[in-house]
């Protein structure tokens, strides 16, 4: 038997607009290329995206592009969202949205999860997780409260 390594990460950022306006922005994958570098090519509907949904990504990692077939696992707007997708290079990636009321203001907290990667990340690799995250929120926030203001 091959063994694997569990790696688990959440970052969390506080975004000023409701909960469910911070939702269906991130379960829109269309937007996912806005906020994350990652991100290159979505085709999915333009539209949040719930349970059973499918979508597909263009990806581009230090080694190259790759294709990610995603299927969204779990939905209930306007607080949780999950989608996973398998990958040939760190196995199975569960993505994880939660969205939580903190006073006037939302904790929008993403959650990266690789149940069984083939070996575990190295600190360099997690260092510029934490460095791409820390872009990725900030981004979310400056975009979501935008249309916020632009709604008003």
């Amino acid at each position: 038997m091959t063994e694997t390594h569990s790696f688990k990460r959440s970052h969390s950022i506080l975004i000023s607009a409701p909960a469910g306006n911070v939702l269906d922005y991130v379960c829109n994958p269309n937007s996912w290329p806005e906020w994350l570098a990652a991100s290159h090519k979505i085709d999915s509907p333009d539209r949040p995206l719930r349970k059973g949904d499918t979508f597909v990504e263009e990806w581009h990692t230090r080694s190259g592009p790759a294709q990610l077939n995603w299927v969204v696992t779990e939905c209930e707007p306007p607080h949780l969202w999950i989608g996973e997708t398998e990958t040939d290079f760190i196995g199975t990636i569960i993505v994880r949205y939660d969205v939580k009321e903190e006073g006037d203001q939302v904790r929008f907290t993403r959650t990266m999860i690789n149940p069984a990667r083939p070996k575990p990340p190295t600190n360099d690799q997690i260092d510029r997780l934490n460095k791409e995250a820390d872009i990725a929120l900030a981004n979310i926030k400056k975009n979501v409260e935008a249309r916020i203001a632009n709604a008003s």
